[in-house]
Parts: C-alpha cells; sequence; structure tokens
C-alpha cells in the first residue's frame, strides 16, 4: 500500500482511447461471462473492475507501504491496512461463525501453519520488493500501464507453475493443525482478539512514527474534487481500505469464499505449459479436487481469473480516467532483472504459503485464520531482506524513482 500519489494527475478533456477500450473490454467480460458461464460469474468480473478502479485510485498496494515503513518509519500505509481489516472481521466474522450469508453458504481461507507457509511467505516478501509490487499491485499496476509490472507478472506466473510441480513436498514438512479464531474462540471473542491486535499495530506505527519524524506525515492533497476526484482520482488511503474490504465481503457473497488472485496465475502456467507439450495433469498439485477440474475448463469458469481480468481492465479505465496510462518499453537491465527474479519468488512463494497478500494476509485474517497472522510476521521479514537488497538493483535513488503505486 502506499500514500496517495504526489504525481500529478492529468486533466483530459474527454476519454482516451485507453478508457474507451477498457470499458468495450468491461462489457464484453460482462456480457461473455453472464450468457456462457452464469450471472454470478459477471457479477464477480463487475467486482474485479471495481477492485482494479480502488487499487489504482487510493495507489493501495502494500509493498510500498512496508517499504516506507522499514525505511523511514512513515506508518500511514500499514495503519491504513489495519482499517481494512478491522472492518473486515466485522463483516466477515458473524457470516463465518453462521456458515451463510443471505442464503449463501460461506467458508473462509483456514490452512495449517509449518514450514511452508514460513518458507513461502518469506519468500513472497523479498519478491515484493524485487517484483516492485504484491499480487494486487502486480495486477493494477500492470493495468494501469507499468511495463516492468507486466514483466512480474509473467515471472509470477511462471514461478507459480513451477511451484506447483514441488508444492506437495513443501506441504508435507512439519505444520500444526489449522486454527480459525471464528471457531476456537468464538465471533465475539474472535472479534475482541482480532481488533485488539490491528489497534496495537496502528497505534505502534504512530508511536514510531512521531519518534523518528515529531510529528505523522500529512495526506498529500490533489486538486480534483467531488465527482472529479471519486473518477479521477486520487483517493484518501481510507476511501481505498473501507472500499476493499467491502468488496472482499461482496466477493464472500457472491462466490461463497474471499478474495484470493495466485491460484489463477498458476492455472494460467499450467495451461502454457500444456499448450507447449509439457503435461502436468501428473503432477499432484493438478491432481487435488477443484484443480484438475480448473485445468480442463475453461479460464473464464474459474472465479479467481474472472475477478484478476476484472482488475486489470478496472485498472486500466482508472488509468485512462486519470490522464495518466502512458506505457514505456524503456526498462533499465537491473530493474528488469529484479522484475523476473521477484516475480518468480512471488510465485513460488504465494503457492507454497496458501496465498499472497490477498488470499493469505487479507483474506486469511478477515477468515480468522493464525496463518494469516503468521504470514504477516515472515511476509514482513522478507520485505526487509528485500529492501537491504535493493540498492543492488534500483541504485541509490530506489525510493524515489520508483512508481509510488508499487
Amino acid at each position: 500500500m502506499a500514500s496517495t500519489p504526489t504525481v500529478a494527475v492529468g486533466q483530459p478533456g474527454g476519454m482516451s482511447p485507453a478508457g474507451w477500450i477498457a470499458l468495450a473490454l468491461l462489457a464484453l467480460g460482462l456480457l461473455y461471462t453472464g450468457q456462457v458461464i452464469s450471472l454470478t460469474q459477471a457479477a464477480l468480473f463487475a467486482v474485479g473492475g471495481a477492485f482494479g478502479v480502488v487499487l489504482y485510485h487510493a495507489a493501495f498496494g502494500f509493498t510500498s507501504a512496508w517499504r516506507v515503513f522499514i525505511t523511514e518509519r512513515r506508518g500511514a500505509g500499514l495503519r491504513a491496512q489495519m482499517i481494512m481489516l478491522a472492518l473486515a472481521v466485522a463483516l466477515f466474522f458473524p457470516a463465518l461463525g453462521a456458515g451463510t450469508a443471505f442464503g449463501t453458504d460461506v467458508s473462509g481461507f483456514v490452512f495449517p501453519i509449518g514450514v511452508a507457509v514460513v518458507v513461502g511467505s518469506f519468500m513472497f516478501g523479498v519478491g515484493m520488493q524485487l517484483g516492485g509490487g504484491c499480487a494486487s499491485g502486480t495486477l493494477f499496476t500492470a493495468g494501469g500501464g507499468n511495463m516492468r509490472m507486466v514483466v512480474t507478472l509473467i515471472g509470477f506466473i511462471l514461478g507459480s507453475v513451477i511451484a506447483t510441480h514441488h508444492v506437495d513436498w513443501w506441504w508435507d514438512q512439519p505444520a500444526f493443525e489449522a486454527v480459525s479464531l471464528v471457531d476456537s474462540l468464538g465471533v465475539g471473542g474472535g472479534l475482541a482478539l482480532s481488533l485488539a491486535l490491528f489497534a496495537s499495530i496502528y497505534f505502534g506505527t504512530r508511536v514510531l512514527e512521531q519518534r523518528r519524524h515529531g510529528s505523522l506525515e500529512q495526506p498529500a492533497t490533489s486538486g480534483n474534487a467531488g465527482r472529479g476526484r471519486f473518477l479521477r482520482g486520487p483517493w484518501p488511503l481510507i476511501w481505498g481500505a473501507v472500499a476493499l474490504a467491502v468488496l472482499n465481503f461482496i466477493t464472500l457473497l457472491l462466490a461463497g469464499r474471499p478474495w484470493g488472485i495466485t491460484a489463477a496465475f498458476a492455472l494460467w502456467g499450467a495451461k502454457g505449459f500444456e499448450m507447449v507439450g509439457i503435461d502436468v495433469s501428473q503432477w499432484a498439485y493438478w491432481q487435488i479436487p477443484g484443480n484438475a477440474e480448473a485445468l480442463q475448463a475453461s479460464v473464464f469458469a474459474d472465479v479467481t481469473s474472472v475477478m484478476n481480468f476484472g482488475i486489470v481492465i478496472g485498472a486500466l479505465l482508472a488509468a485512462a480516467l486519470a490522464g495518466r496510462f502512458a506505457p514505456s518499453l524503456k526498462i533499465p537491465f537491473r530493474p528488469l532483472m529484479a522484475a523476473i527474479i521477484g516475480g518468480i519468488l512471488l510465485g513460488y512463494g504465494a503457492r507454497l504459503a496458501f496465498g499472497c497478500n490477498i488470499g493469505a494476509y487479507f483474506s486469511g485474517i478477515a477468515s480468522g485464520s493464525l496463518h494469516g497472522w503468521v504470514w504477516l510476521i515472515f511476509g514482513f521479514l522478507g520485505n526487509m531482506a528485500g529492501v537491504r537488497l535493493r540498492p543492488w538493483f534500483f541504485g541509490e535513488q530506489q525510493h524515489s524513482t520508483q512508481p509510488a503505486s508499487c
């Protein structure tokens, strides 16, 4: 997550060609998924589009938020994450405790805690800082025209499918049983503990920031106001935090489970391998019920894939509305290498750890899963290691030259 972008926002006189393309793709996606798959799938595609707009306009990636806290003790991004998580658990826990919401059976992302989660989340954290984004950040910045993040996304997909060849070995390593705070403590107890932890991080970052700088950083201001700001951005972080929590809950209601991203990358990579003659169907991961069916079916039947497509297109629309869609193929060699290496680490780590900053951290904690908190700890440690590696790839001016959205 990053603070509100300080770059100048264009004021185009009308919709740019990129914006019209994004609208056309959104319309076609809604029509196709609604007619060929289901109305629910079309609704999830639309939710993905909304995620893309929110992520782009609020510059709500996780990577720069963690980096600026590690390097500068600026904690606005972390505090926004805590607000997002607090609202999410308030929405999720009652529904998960009941097992149903508005007539839909719902369940969370609750996974075991073991070697795979520790190693995978640490790898993912390193990849965040080298690749320049997390799972959601990679999608929305790639959709917004950042070509280096397109390279990261390609590495992400490659690392994800490679991990599916080994992941059964990793998942066989020592691990504790999955723990759900909702099941263990009840809805009230789980909420109380979660909110207390969020509050500790929220106020802890305030103390550390004030101790380092004497005052809290003030949000950047924008010339846009009212409807213009809503359409063209940038948005305050708090808008993004609230919107992401609400959209994740809508995903839970529609799909019966929370928002995830990276399982689709493994699927896309596996289908790519099959196209060039590499049979992945015999790998243990692709024999798991659900994964085997997804490998045989259209990607448009996969909830996560459809939502990811929506995120990219929604971010493209947001970038066009903001007047900031200007892709460039000029990527220096070392940042290019960082994107490739970081992307592979992101993809591999996400499969080991049962998800990424969205599926494991955001949706895991929103689900009451203890593995989400373990992911946060070791993912953050991985970010610390990644920050120490960044100067070799990006030079001394890495913080000022890297896009705020990453």
